[in-house]
């Protein structure tokens, strides 16, 4: 045989011997052995549906506000002759007790020349009357006297110059009281504008100073929030009531709680926002309202609120954990499979989802995150001991 074709055959021979061999260890490879063992179920918390009386509550967020803020005006000019040592930034201050004292030296010489004219128009009104006395005698046979020859016109000028001399003293009295700058209310001063020495006049702000007797914080609700209180748009508590409201921030390192009443509601709807304003009132929040720790409800400060709404009998609960988007709940059941149902939601709390109907009390509901749920997959139940309840 030629060179030529052997050189031919070869690659031929090797290629046919390589597919033999791929045939032969296919041929004979072992079955791979078929698993029966089923899918090892998912571990999953659970709770019980529960069905019994529950306290619906909304929380929500707001700023505390003084409902009394305003700015310290002089009501007459002068020179600041003293300034109280509470008369700083945070200073405080006390019904009665005087902030600033202006100097009060004319208004005492007016009030002595008020006093003075006082009694000058008393003895004017005195010989007023007695001229008419006279002229009365003088005319007792003149049987159609004028009032004038009575006398009666200068009666009634002499008792008018003497109730403008009266009014006069106590615009002067008036006045050299208001030299003492006081106000009604207990409260906290923001800013002072003026200082010892300084001359002022009617109408300069002195400072600006709320009041810290009652404070107010302003919260949004919506309509599912208001539905949870069951109060009407406008409601307004009687005197010392109102639903009951908690609230709470962390200050200074540390979480703080107050308690107050909400006192009423919006009468309108805010056109911007779409919500609904309730006001609540904290009585004393710098005293006796304070945290348990001391720590006060500060003006300015932002606090988180839950506000006790209607009690609604048997009704169905689950934990807010529970519920999925789109009013969804995971079931595990009996024979620990995965039961996907939709439901009507009552109400969502912080903790607790109220609902209507979609669930029966004493199903298990699943608490914990579930990765691609599938209707019927296999699940395994653990008891979820640490859910809390709103009601």
């Amino acid at each position: 045989m030629s060179i030529s074709i052997r050189r031919l055959i070869m690659p031929v021979l090797v290629i046919a011997g390589g597919i033999g061999i791929f045939s032969l260890l296919h041929a004979t490879k072992p079955e791979p052995e078929k698993s029966t063992e089923e899918p090892r179920p998912i571990s999953v918390y659970t709770a019980p549906v529960q069905q019994s009386d529950a306290l619906l509550e909304v929380t929500t967020q707001g700023e505390v506000r003084s409902r009394t803020h305003l700015n310290i005006v002089a009501q007459v000019s002068g020179r600041i002759a003293e300034v109280s040592p509470e008369f700083v930034e945070g200073g405080t201050v006390t019904p009665g007790e005087p902030l600033l004292i202006i100097e009060d030296a004319d208004y005492e010489l007016a009030l002595r020349q008020a006093e003075a004219a006082v009694a000058e128009s008393e003895v004017a009104v005195q010989q007023a009357l007695a001229d008419a006395d006279v002229a009365r005698k003088q005319l007792r046979n003149d049987p159609n006297p004028s009032d004038l020859a009575l006398k009666k016109p200068q009666v009634a000028q002499a008792r008018a110059a003497r109730e403008a001399a009266r009014a006069n003293l106590e615009q002067a009295k008036l006045n050299l009281q208001r030299t003492r700058v006081t106000l009604p209310f207990e409260g906290r001063l923001v800013n002072t504008r003026v200082d010892l020495g300084q001359f002022i006049t009617t109408g300069t702000i002195l400072a600006e100073v709320f009041g810290t007797e009652i404070v107010e914080i302003r919260l949004p609700l919506s309509d599912a929030q208001l539905a949870a209180l069951g109060l009407p748009i406008g409601y307004t508590a009687p005197e010392g009531e109102g639903l009951d409201v908690e609230l709470r921030a962390a200050v200074a390192g540390r979480d703080h709680r107050w308690t107050g009443k909400l006192s009423r509601l919006d009468a309108s709807i805010d056109p911007d926002t779409r919500m609904l304003y309730a006001i609540v009132e904290v009585i004393d929040p710098y005293g006796e309202n304070a945290s348990a720790s001391g720590m006060p409800l500060a003006v300015g400060l932002f606090v988180d609120a839950t506000v006790s709404g209607r009690r609604v009998s048997n009704a169905v609960s689950i934990p807010s954990s529970g519920l999925r988007a789109g009013d969804v709940v995971f079931l595990i059941d009996d024979k620990g499979r995965l039961e996907i149902r939709n439901v009507d939601v009552a109400h969502l709390g912080a903790g607790t989802a109220v609902l209507m109907s979609g669930v029966t009390a004493g199903e298990q509901v699943i608490t914990s995150a579930i990765r691609n749920p599938i209707q019927g997959m296999a699940l395994s139940r653990i008891e979820d001991d640490t859910v809390d309840s709103d009601g």
